[in-house]
């Protein structure tokens, strides 16, 4: 093993909170963490979600969507779930040395206009970067 912190973050779509925390973490961490997402279902990365990453100079255009069976066999330091369906559908994960849950809004639930959705998406960005930070950049494993 390379001595990277592998991390896991789990959503029901993998289309934005686990999308984006999987490129906040990539940014933010460096060569330091080995970040994937995953969902219970595959479906397609909001564009939303690439919007305000971009806007954070993050580029997550080339993630996919993909269920978490690709990963089951596989090590991580931490398996996390970003949205509370995730958390119940997925209570145990065999290759997980800790597993945490981190309840954020959905924010491809958000109604009106397009600035107003991308001013949820930003929201939920920030909160899941405030997450990171402390629980991940602050101290890790």
């Amino acid at each position: 093993m390379d001595g990277k912190v592998r991390v896991l973050f789990l959503c029901t779509h993998n289309s934005a909170r686990s999308q984006m925390a999987e490129g906040l973490l990539r940014h933010l961490g460096g060569d330091r963490f080995e970040a994937h997402s995953a969902g219970t279902e595959a479906t397609r990365v909001r564009p939303e979600a690439v919007a305000v990453m971009a806007e954070l100079g993050m580029d997550i255009s080339g993630q996919e969507s993909k269920t978490l069976d690709r990963y089951l066999g596989e090590p991580f330091d931490y398996v996390i779930t970003v949205c509370d369906a995730a958390n119940e559908a997925c209570p145990a994960f065999p290759g997980a040395r800790e597993r945490l849950h981190w309840s954020f809004a959905d924010p491809s639930q958000a109604q009106g206009d397009e600035e107003e959705r991308l001013a949820v998406f930003r929201e939920v960005r920030d909160e899941i970067r405030a997450r990171i930070e402390a629980e991940l950049l602050g101290g890790g494993p």
